[in-house]
């Protein structure tokens, strides 16, 4: 029997998923629905996460340079006070560009309707929408994630920011300690330190960014030192005190000794929770797992013509990761097709300077997984544009199965989430090592330790005394003139 809905797709979120989705079904001709709870459209990524920290992040960049005017042959340059409120107008400026293209106008032109409201399921096809009942055929939630806080004695009575608040302030802090030693927190560390505050990190673990190959995060790790940001890895936080101008940390380190850190500012990076309160998802029969809503390979939950995608599933907290799992819900739920996602080759990138960018598994990956691997590395103190940049730190790492197949690529250097791009491309389109190292790249380019460390692993077949012996045998060759 066929049920008379209001809406062939409903998404409750505005951010990257609940948008590609939206916009997608509505140019496909089904009637959409896009709930968002917040005034605007363009999810945390805008607002809270990717675009301002990149803003604040390069702004940091051009104050390093500046302070390190030297290094480039230049005159010393000592930059006047910063004034923080024209850092967060350059900051809002990008996010009002941006917001344009994710305006509820723009979604109206392409036939999506835009409503602003907290939504609750009433049963597995509706919602109260400000006490408005909506139906739907199939729904997507989007609703994404919230910072993380955890439970350390004394933090509920201590004023703290996390990334909502950190690009709002109205001054420059002049000291910060950062809890948790994530992509958030070293990236906010460095800018934070380059612009003039002095920051120290907290890390329960004893690396930053404990996802990544322990020889890159340590590199990161010293440069990140020497530019002025303490560390304390292995630390547990004890508990915190509100000293008005000041507030206080107490951490215990891994030798057992206490210590007393104090700043102006705590910023809470210690990683993200699913906005699931309020949905009340039990009324629509929608499970939660450990980390968010379940769902199977094609973004279904529980309910089959219910979706969910983005930060709320617990999973990639990637935008770019939402965005995809937009187009597989797309997949899904208008075109009817059993699209499932696969993030074997999902890249990710840590924006610190220089970045660390990944795309596949990397050494604690593969031998989590116990595949027989090799490494094969290349330095950017050998890459001749990356030495008149004036950067000789960090190397890029290619890690091939014991069938020398691509199964992973880190680099740790300038640009590295640029060039990390050529092996998305060179591994989702199955191109070979000896495609990519005969390939012609300009000169001089970073990109150039791309065509490298793929030419590394070639030059022992191409170049071995086999060979040699064959090109003597058939050709007459003479062999070394010097030497």
């Amino acid at each position: 029997m066929a049920h008379n809905f209001d809406y062939d797709l409903a998404i409750i979120g505005g951010g990257a998923a609940g948008l590609t989705a939206a916009s997608g079904a509505a140019r496909l001709g089904a009637r959409t629905l896009l709930i968002e709870k917040e005034e605007r459209l363009g999810g945390d990524c805008l607002h809270y996460g990717c675009v301002p920290s990149k803003t604040l992040i390069h702004t940091a960049k051009v104050m390093h340079a500046v302070k390190n005017s030297q290094k480039y042959g230049l005159p010393e340059m000592k930059p006047g006070e910063i004034d923080f409120s024209l850092v967060r107008q350059r900051i809002m400026h990008v996010i009002s560009t941006i917001q344009k293209h994710d305006s509820q106008e723009r979604f109206c032109q392409l036939g999506a309707k835009v409503k602003f409201g907290t939504a609750g399921f009433v049963d597995e096809h509706s919602v109260l929408l400000d006490n408005q009942r909506v139906s739907a055929a199939k729904w997507l939630i989007a609703a994404g994630s919230s910072p993380g806080v955890p439970a350390i004695p004394g933090l509920d009575n201590t004023p703290y920011i996390t990334n909502k608040e950190l690009f709002y302030l109205e001054s420059l802090p002049e000291s910060m300690i950062i809890l948790g030693g994530g992509s958030i927190a070293v990236e906010m560390a460095q800018a934070f330190t380059r612009l003039g505050t002095k920051v120290s990190v907290i890390q329960r673990s004893g690396q930053i960014l404990s996802r990544e190959d322990r020889d890159v995060a340590d590199e990161l790790l010293e440069i990140l030192k020497g530019e002025g940001v303490d560390f304390y890895l292995g630390a547990g936080v004890s508990g915190v005190k509100d000293q008005g101008s000041q507030k206080q940390v107490l951490i215990r380190e891994s030798s057992g000794t206490e210590k007393q850190l104090s700043a102006e500012y705590i910023l809470v990076a210690m990683g993200r929770a699913p906005n699931t309160t309020g949905l009340d998802l039990e009324k629509a029969g929608v499970e939660l797992g450990p980390r968010g809503i379940r769902v199977d390979a094609r973004l279904r939950t529980s309910r089959k013509h219910i979706f969910a995608a983005g930060d709320i599933t617990g999973d990639y907290q990637f935008t770019h990761a939402a965005g995809y799992e937009g187009g597989i819900v797309l997949a899904n739920a208008v075109f009817r097709l059993p699209r499932k996602a696969d993030y074997t080759l999902m890249p990710r990138c840590t924006y610190t300077d220089p970045e660390l960018a990944r795309v596949g598994m990397n050494e604690k990956d593969a031998a989590g997984a116990g595949i027989d691997f090799s490494v094969w590395t290349e330095e950017f103190s050998g890459n001749d544009r990356s030495l008149a940049m004036g950067n000789t730190a960090g190397k890029i790492k290619m890690i091939l199965d014991n069938k020398e197949k691509i199964i992973g690529v880190q680099i740790l250097g300038p640009g590295a989430g640029e060039l990390i791009n050529e092996w998305v491309a060179v591994l989702c389109g199955k191109v070979k090592l000896s495609t990519l190292a005969s390939a012609v790249h300009p000169y001089p380019t970073l990109g150039e330790i791309n065509k490298r460390v793929a030419g590394s692993y070639l030059a022992p077949k191409i170049f071995s005394e086999k060979i040699r012996k064959g090109l003597r045998f058939f050709f007459s060759l003479k062999g070394r003139a010097c030497g």
